[in-house]
Protein backbone atom coordinates (compact mmCIF):
# COMPACT_ATOMS: atom_id res chain seq x y z
CA UNK A 1 0.00 0.00 0.00
CA UNK A 2 1.21 3.47 -0.89
CA UNK A 3 2.37 5.57 2.06
CA UNK A 4 -0.20 8.12 0.94
CA UNK A 5 -3.09 5.68 1.33
CA UNK A 6 -5.06 5.99 4.58
CA UNK A 7 -5.19 3.26 7.18
CA UNK A 8 -8.92 3.94 7.27
CA UNK A 9 -10.82 5.46 4.31
CA UNK A 10 -10.55 9.24 4.31
CA UNK A 11 -13.56 11.11 5.65
CA UNK A 12 -14.14 14.64 6.99
CA UNK A 13 -13.63 13.48 10.57
CA UNK A 14 -9.89 13.68 9.91
CA UNK A 15 -10.38 17.46 10.29
CA UNK A 16 -10.73 16.70 14.00
CA UNK A 17 -6.97 16.03 14.08
CA UNK A 18 -6.32 19.64 13.04
CA UNK A 19 -9.02 20.81 15.45
CA UNK A 20 -7.34 18.96 18.32
CA UNK A 21 -3.94 20.47 17.53
CA UNK A 22 -5.47 23.94 17.49
CA UNK A 23 -7.20 23.29 20.79
CA UNK A 24 -3.93 22.19 22.39
CA UNK A 25 -2.30 25.44 21.22
CA UNK A 26 -5.11 27.33 22.96
CA UNK A 27 -4.57 25.26 26.13
CA UNK A 28 -0.98 26.53 26.43
CA UNK A 29 -2.26 30.07 25.99
CA UNK A 30 -4.28 29.62 29.20
CA UNK A 31 -1.10 29.68 31.29
CA UNK A 32 0.04 33.08 30.07
CA UNK A 33 -3.54 34.32 30.02
CA UNK A 34 -4.07 33.81 33.74
CA UNK A 35 -0.52 33.78 35.12
CA UNK A 36 1.25 36.72 33.45
CA UNK A 37 0.56 40.43 34.04
CA UNK A 38 -1.23 42.28 31.24
CA UNK A 39 -2.91 45.20 32.97
CA UNK A 40 -5.20 47.21 30.73
CA UNK A 41 -5.45 44.41 28.16
CA UNK A 42 -7.93 41.53 28.05
CA UNK A 43 -5.23 39.12 26.86
CA UNK A 44 -1.41 39.05 26.97
CA UNK A 45 0.52 40.23 23.94
CA UNK A 46 4.08 40.26 22.67
CA UNK A 47 4.74 43.51 24.55
CA UNK A 48 3.42 42.32 27.91
CA UNK A 49 5.16 38.95 27.61
CA UNK A 50 8.54 40.51 26.84
CA UNK A 51 8.16 42.82 29.84
CA UNK A 52 7.12 39.93 32.10
CA UNK A 53 10.03 37.79 30.91
CA UNK A 54 12.58 40.55 31.43
CA UNK A 55 11.40 41.52 34.91
CA UNK A 56 10.08 38.19 36.16
CA UNK A 57 11.82 35.56 38.27
CA UNK A 58 12.96 32.23 36.88
CA UNK A 59 9.59 30.47 37.38
CA UNK A 60 7.83 33.21 35.41
CA UNK A 61 10.42 33.01 32.64
CA UNK A 62 10.06 29.22 32.50
CA UNK A 63 6.28 29.50 32.39
CA UNK A 64 6.40 31.94 29.47
CA UNK A 65 9.00 29.90 27.58
CA UNK A 66 7.09 26.61 27.92
CA UNK A 67 3.78 28.24 27.02
CA UNK A 68 5.20 29.96 23.94
CA UNK A 69 6.83 26.72 22.82
CA UNK A 70 3.58 24.81 23.26
CA UNK A 71 1.61 27.42 21.30
CA UNK A 72 4.20 27.36 18.50
CA UNK A 73 4.41 23.56 18.21
CA UNK A 74 0.69 22.88 18.17
CA UNK A 75 -0.07 25.87 15.93
CA UNK A 76 2.33 24.48 13.33
CA UNK A 77 0.76 21.04 13.67
CA UNK A 78 -2.68 22.61 13.28
CA UNK A 79 -1.71 24.31 10.03
CA UNK A 80 0.02 21.22 8.60
CA UNK A 81 -2.96 19.00 9.39
CA UNK A 82 -5.37 21.60 8.00
CA UNK A 83 -3.49 21.80 4.70
CA UNK A 84 -3.26 18.01 4.49
CA UNK A 85 -6.98 17.67 5.12
CA UNK A 86 -7.96 20.10 2.39
CA UNK A 87 -5.62 18.33 -0.03
CA UNK A 88 -7.24 14.97 0.72
CA UNK A 89 -10.74 16.45 0.86
CA UNK A 90 -10.58 17.76 -2.70
CA UNK A 91 -9.98 14.26 -4.03
CA UNK A 92 -12.44 12.61 -1.66
CA UNK A 93 -15.19 15.14 -2.49
CA UNK A 94 -15.42 13.77 -6.04
CA UNK A 95 -15.59 10.15 -4.93
CA UNK A 96 -18.47 7.73 -4.59
CA UNK A 97 -17.86 7.69 -0.83
CA UNK A 98 -18.60 11.41 -0.64
CA UNK A 99 -21.90 10.96 -2.46
CA UNK A 100 -22.87 8.13 -0.12
CA UNK A 101 -21.99 10.22 2.94
CA UNK A 102 -24.15 13.10 1.72
CA UNK A 103 -27.11 10.74 1.31
CA UNK A 104 -27.11 9.51 4.91
CA UNK A 105 -26.91 10.51 8.54
CA UNK A 106 -23.14 11.03 8.29
CA UNK A 107 -23.59 14.15 6.15
CA UNK A 108 -23.21 16.15 9.35
CA UNK A 109 -19.53 15.09 9.39
CA UNK A 110 -18.99 17.89 6.85
CA UNK A 111 -19.57 20.37 9.68
CA UNK A 112 -16.11 19.40 10.94
CA UNK A 113 -14.77 21.73 8.23
CA UNK A 114 -16.29 25.05 9.41
CA UNK A 115 -15.66 23.89 12.99
CA UNK A 116 -11.95 23.56 12.27
CA UNK A 117 -11.80 26.77 10.23
CA UNK A 118 -13.30 28.70 13.16
CA UNK A 119 -10.62 27.20 15.40
CA UNK A 120 -8.00 28.32 12.86
CA UNK A 121 -9.02 31.95 13.26
CA UNK A 122 -8.87 31.63 17.05
CA UNK A 123 -5.39 30.09 16.82
CA UNK A 124 -4.28 32.77 14.37
CA UNK A 125 -5.49 35.47 16.74
CA UNK A 126 -3.45 34.00 19.58
CA UNK A 127 -0.35 33.53 17.44
CA UNK A 128 -0.58 37.09 16.17
CA UNK A 129 -0.99 38.59 19.63
CA UNK A 130 1.84 36.53 21.15
CA UNK A 131 4.43 36.46 18.38
CA UNK A 132 3.94 39.65 16.33
CA UNK A 133 5.38 42.83 17.94
CA UNK A 134 2.89 45.67 18.09
CA UNK A 135 0.01 43.71 16.53
CA UNK A 136 -2.21 43.97 19.60
CA UNK A 137 -1.86 47.75 19.51
CA UNK A 138 -3.69 47.67 16.15
CA UNK A 139 -6.28 45.13 17.30
CA UNK A 140 -9.21 47.52 16.79
CA UNK A 141 -8.44 47.47 13.08
CA UNK A 142 -8.35 43.66 13.07
CA UNK A 143 -11.64 43.02 14.87
CA UNK A 144 -13.83 43.99 11.87
CA UNK A 145 -11.76 41.66 9.67
CA UNK A 146 -12.27 38.86 12.21
CA UNK A 147 -16.02 39.49 12.16
CA UNK A 148 -16.06 39.21 8.37
CA UNK A 149 -14.05 35.99 8.50
CA UNK A 150 -16.36 34.40 11.07
CA UNK A 151 -19.39 35.58 9.08
CA UNK A 152 -18.01 33.82 5.98
CA UNK A 153 -17.41 30.60 7.93
CA UNK A 154 -20.85 30.93 9.49
CA UNK A 155 -22.45 31.26 6.05
CA UNK A 156 -20.62 28.13 4.93
CA UNK A 157 -21.74 26.27 8.05
CA UNK A 158 -25.38 27.26 7.56
CA UNK A 159 -25.20 26.12 3.92
CA UNK A 160 -23.90 22.70 4.91
CA UNK A 161 -26.39 22.39 7.75
CA UNK A 162 -29.24 23.65 5.57
CA UNK A 163 -28.46 21.07 2.90
CA UNK A 164 -28.67 18.30 5.48
CA UNK A 165 -31.79 19.52 7.27
CA UNK A 166 -33.70 20.33 4.08
CA UNK A 167 -32.90 16.89 2.66
CA UNK A 168 -34.03 14.90 5.68
CA UNK A 169 -37.10 17.08 6.33
CA UNK A 170 -38.28 17.16 2.70
CA UNK A 171 -37.10 13.79 1.37
CA UNK A 172 -36.89 11.82 4.62
CA UNK A 173 -34.49 8.92 4.92
CA UNK A 174 -32.97 9.78 8.28
CA UNK A 175 -32.12 6.50 10.01
CA UNK A 176 -32.93 6.92 13.68
CA UNK A 177 -31.68 3.44 14.57
CA UNK A 178 -28.24 4.34 13.19
CA UNK A 179 -28.19 7.60 15.13
CA UNK A 180 -27.03 5.68 18.21
CA UNK A 181 -24.41 8.21 19.31
CA UNK A 182 -24.11 11.96 19.79
CA UNK A 183 -22.34 12.37 16.43
CA UNK A 184 -25.05 14.80 15.30
CA UNK A 185 -23.81 17.19 17.98
CA UNK A 186 -20.74 17.84 15.80
CA UNK A 187 -22.84 20.17 13.64
CA UNK A 188 -23.99 22.31 16.55
CA UNK A 189 -20.47 22.29 18.01
CA UNK A 190 -19.45 24.10 14.81
CA UNK A 191 -22.11 26.77 15.41
CA UNK A 192 -20.89 27.20 18.98
CA UNK A 193 -17.26 27.59 17.85
CA UNK A 194 -18.27 30.28 15.37
CA UNK A 195 -20.31 31.98 18.08
CA UNK A 196 -17.37 32.08 20.50
CA UNK A 197 -15.31 33.65 17.71
CA UNK A 198 -17.84 36.46 17.32
CA UNK A 199 -17.88 36.95 21.09
CA UNK A 200 -14.13 37.70 21.14
CA UNK A 201 -14.64 40.91 19.16
CA UNK A 202 -17.67 41.76 21.27
CA UNK A 203 -15.68 41.53 24.50
CA UNK A 204 -12.29 42.90 23.44
CA UNK A 205 -13.22 45.77 21.15
CA UNK A 206 -13.76 49.20 22.68
CA UNK A 207 -15.66 50.33 19.59
CA UNK A 208 -19.33 50.09 20.46
CA UNK A 209 -20.44 49.27 16.91
CA UNK A 210 -17.89 46.48 16.58
CA UNK A 211 -18.82 45.15 20.01
CA UNK A 212 -22.55 45.11 19.24
CA UNK A 213 -22.03 43.39 15.88
CA UNK A 214 -19.89 40.76 17.57
CA UNK A 215 -22.52 40.34 20.30
CA UNK A 216 -25.31 39.89 17.77
CA UNK A 217 -23.29 37.43 15.69
CA UNK A 218 -22.47 35.41 18.79
CA UNK A 219 -26.14 35.41 19.81
CA UNK A 220 -27.20 34.06 16.41
CA UNK A 221 -24.79 31.13 16.36
CA UNK A 222 -25.07 30.27 20.05
CA UNK A 223 -28.87 30.25 19.68
CA UNK A 224 -28.59 27.87 16.70
CA UNK A 225 -26.22 25.66 18.70
CA UNK A 226 -28.51 25.50 21.73
CA UNK A 227 -31.76 24.92 19.85
CA UNK A 228 -30.53 22.17 17.55
CA UNK A 229 -28.21 20.83 20.24
CA UNK A 230 -31.22 20.13 22.45
CA UNK A 231 -32.94 18.31 19.57
CA UNK A 232 -29.92 16.19 18.66
CA UNK A 233 -29.09 15.41 22.29
CA UNK A 234 -32.54 13.91 22.90
CA UNK A 235 -32.53 12.06 19.57
CA UNK A 236 -29.09 10.59 20.22
CA UNK A 237 -29.84 9.37 23.73
CA UNK A 238 -33.19 7.90 22.68
CA UNK A 239 -31.54 5.90 19.90
CA UNK A 240 -28.66 4.76 22.12
CA UNK A 241 -31.01 3.58 24.85
CA UNK A 242 -33.15 1.71 22.32
CA UNK A 243 -30.43 0.33 20.02
CA UNK A 244 -27.35 0.54 22.32
CA UNK A 245 -24.44 2.91 21.67
CA UNK A 246 -22.31 2.43 18.58
CA UNK A 247 -19.00 1.09 20.00
CA UNK A 248 -16.91 3.08 17.49
CA UNK A 249 -18.59 6.41 18.17
CA UNK A 250 -19.02 6.36 21.96
CA UNK A 251 -16.47 9.23 22.35
CA UNK A 252 -19.24 11.50 21.07
CA UNK A 253 -20.77 11.21 24.54
CA UNK A 254 -18.00 13.62 25.56
CA UNK A 255 -18.81 16.17 22.86
CA UNK A 256 -21.02 17.95 25.40
CA UNK A 257 -17.83 18.96 27.24
CA UNK A 258 -16.29 21.10 24.45
CA UNK A 259 -19.76 22.22 23.40
CA UNK A 260 -20.44 23.68 26.85
CA UNK A 261 -16.93 25.12 27.03
CA UNK A 262 -17.32 27.24 23.90
CA UNK A 263 -20.91 28.18 24.77
CA UNK A 264 -19.81 29.10 28.29
CA UNK A 265 -16.86 31.19 27.11
CA UNK A 266 -19.05 32.89 24.52
CA UNK A 267 -21.64 33.88 27.14
CA UNK A 268 -18.84 34.94 29.52
CA UNK A 269 -17.38 37.20 26.83
CA UNK A 270 -20.79 38.62 25.95
CA UNK A 271 -21.39 39.49 29.60
CA UNK A 272 -17.94 41.11 29.73
CA UNK A 273 -18.78 43.10 26.60
CA UNK A 274 -21.89 44.51 28.28
CA UNK A 275 -19.91 45.29 31.44
CA UNK A 276 -16.89 46.92 29.78
CA UNK A 277 -18.61 48.81 26.98
CA UNK A 278 -22.11 49.51 28.28
CA UNK A 279 -21.86 49.52 32.07
CA UNK A 280 -24.06 46.46 32.62
CA UNK A 281 -22.46 44.96 35.73
CA UNK A 282 -22.00 41.19 36.08
CA UNK A 283 -21.57 40.39 39.76
CA UNK A 284 -18.79 38.04 40.89
CA UNK A 285 -21.27 35.68 42.54
CA UNK A 286 -23.37 35.39 39.39
CA UNK A 287 -20.24 34.81 37.32
CA UNK A 288 -19.07 32.05 39.67
CA UNK A 289 -22.48 30.35 39.70
CA UNK A 290 -22.65 30.39 35.92
CA UNK A 291 -19.17 28.92 35.42
CA UNK A 292 -19.38 26.24 38.11
CA UNK A 293 -22.84 25.13 36.91
CA UNK A 294 -21.59 24.46 33.39
CA UNK A 295 -18.48 22.79 34.78
CA UNK A 296 -20.67 20.47 36.85
CA UNK A 297 -22.62 19.38 33.76
CA UNK A 298 -19.33 18.75 31.95
CA UNK A 299 -18.15 16.52 34.81
CA UNK A 300 -21.41 14.56 34.74
CA UNK A 301 -21.05 13.82 31.02
CA UNK A 302 -17.37 13.08 31.55
CA UNK A 303 -18.17 10.45 34.17
CA UNK A 304 -21.01 8.86 32.17
CA UNK A 305 -19.00 8.87 28.95
CA UNK A 306 -16.00 7.30 30.62
CA UNK A 307 -18.15 4.55 32.12
CA UNK A 308 -19.62 3.71 28.70
CA UNK A 309 -16.22 3.75 26.97
CA UNK A 310 -14.67 1.58 29.65
CA UNK A 311 -17.49 -0.98 29.44
CA UNK A 312 -17.25 -1.07 25.64
CA UNK A 313 -13.43 -1.34 25.89
CA UNK A 314 -13.03 1.67 23.60
CA UNK A 315 -9.62 2.73 24.93
CA UNK A 316 -8.18 -0.76 24.69
CA UNK A 317 -9.45 -1.07 21.12
CA UNK A 318 -9.10 2.35 19.47
CA UNK A 319 -6.43 4.11 21.53
CA UNK A 320 -3.92 1.54 22.76
CA UNK A 321 -5.16 -1.39 20.65
CA UNK A 322 -5.25 -2.27 16.97
CA UNK A 323 -8.55 -0.57 16.17
CA UNK A 324 -8.29 2.44 13.88
CA UNK A 325 -10.93 5.12 13.56
CA UNK A 326 -10.64 8.74 12.50
CA UNK A 327 -13.39 9.45 15.02
CA UNK A 328 -10.89 8.71 17.80
CA UNK A 329 -9.72 12.31 17.45
CA UNK A 330 -13.01 13.24 19.13
CA UNK A 331 -11.22 12.34 22.38
CA UNK A 332 -8.90 15.36 22.13
CA UNK A 333 -11.43 18.19 22.28
CA UNK A 334 -13.03 17.11 25.59
CA UNK A 335 -9.63 16.98 27.32
CA UNK A 336 -8.68 20.39 25.97
CA UNK A 337 -12.10 21.86 26.73
CA UNK A 338 -12.25 20.65 30.33
CA UNK A 339 -8.75 22.04 30.93
CA UNK A 340 -9.62 25.41 29.36
CA UNK A 341 -12.94 25.78 31.15
CA UNK A 342 -11.31 24.67 34.39
CA UNK A 343 -9.06 27.71 34.06
CA UNK A 344 -12.13 29.92 33.86
CA UNK A 345 -13.69 28.27 36.92
CA UNK A 346 -10.48 28.76 38.93
CA UNK A 347 -9.64 32.32 37.91
CA UNK A 348 -12.72 34.42 37.04
CA UNK A 349 -14.76 32.03 39.19
CA UNK A 350 -13.02 31.16 42.46
CA UNK A 351 -10.40 33.92 42.44
CA UNK A 352 -12.96 36.46 41.28
CA UNK A 353 -15.29 35.44 44.10
CA UNK A 354 -12.51 36.02 46.62
CA UNK A 355 -12.41 32.51 48.10
CA UNK A 356 -9.10 31.57 46.45
CA UNK A 357 -5.92 33.63 46.28
CA UNK A 358 -3.99 33.63 43.06
CA UNK A 359 -0.60 31.86 43.31
CA UNK A 360 -1.51 30.44 46.73
CA UNK A 361 -0.78 26.83 47.67
CA UNK A 362 -4.46 25.95 47.22
CA UNK A 363 -4.47 27.65 43.80
CA UNK A 364 -1.50 25.58 42.65
CA UNK A 365 -3.05 22.42 44.14
CA UNK A 366 -6.19 22.91 42.07
CA UNK A 367 -4.04 23.29 38.95
CA UNK A 368 -2.41 19.87 39.47
CA UNK A 369 -5.33 17.80 38.08
CA UNK A 370 -5.79 20.31 35.26
CA UNK A 371 -2.15 19.96 34.20
CA UNK A 372 -2.41 16.16 34.43
CA UNK A 373 -5.49 16.31 32.20
CA UNK A 374 -3.66 18.47 29.65
CA UNK A 375 -0.61 16.18 29.58
CA UNK A 376 -2.82 13.09 29.23
CA UNK A 377 -4.64 14.71 26.31
CA UNK A 378 -1.32 15.52 24.62
CA UNK A 379 -0.20 11.90 25.11
CA UNK A 380 -3.40 10.58 23.51
CA UNK A 381 -3.08 13.06 20.64
CA UNK A 382 0.40 11.87 19.70
CA UNK A 383 -0.57 8.24 20.20
CA UNK A 384 -3.41 8.66 17.72
CA UNK A 385 -1.06 10.46 15.34
CA UNK A 386 1.38 7.56 15.48
CA UNK A 387 -1.45 5.18 14.65
CA UNK A 388 -3.39 7.18 12.05
CA UNK A 389 -0.85 9.70 10.73
CA UNK A 390 2.83 9.57 9.85
CA UNK A 391 5.29 11.56 7.69
CA UNK A 392 5.22 10.46 4.09
CA UNK A 393 8.23 8.36 3.23
CA UNK A 394 8.68 10.25 -0.01
CA UNK A 395 8.21 13.72 1.48
CA UNK A 396 9.31 14.17 5.11
CA UNK A 397 7.43 17.49 5.29
CA UNK A 398 4.01 16.05 4.53
CA UNK A 399 1.57 14.46 6.93
CA UNK A 400 -0.41 11.53 5.59
CA UNK A 401 -2.42 8.72 7.13
CA UNK A 402 -0.45 5.69 8.17
CA UNK A 403 -0.85 2.36 6.47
Amino acid sequence: MSPQSPSTPYNPLYFLAALGAGGLAVSFFMYIMWMTPHAGQPIPSFTTLVAAFQTGALPMQALIAVSILGIAVFSVLHVRLLIWNFTRFRSWNRSEAAGKLRAGNAETQLMAIPLTLAMSINVGFIVGAVFVPGLWETAELLFPAALVAFAAIGYYAFRLFGDFMSRVLVEGGFECANNNSLAMMLSVFAFAMIGVGFSASAAMSHNHVTSVIGFMGATLFIAAALVFGAVFLVMGFRSMMENRANPETVPTLWIIIPFLTVVGIAVYRMKMALAHNFGVEWLAGDRFAFLVSLFAVQLVFGIVGYAVMRRSRYFETYVSGEGKSSGSYALICPGVALFVFGNFVVNPGLVGLGVLAKFSIAWFAIYVPLVVLQLTTIKVFFRLNSKLLKPAERDPGALVPAE
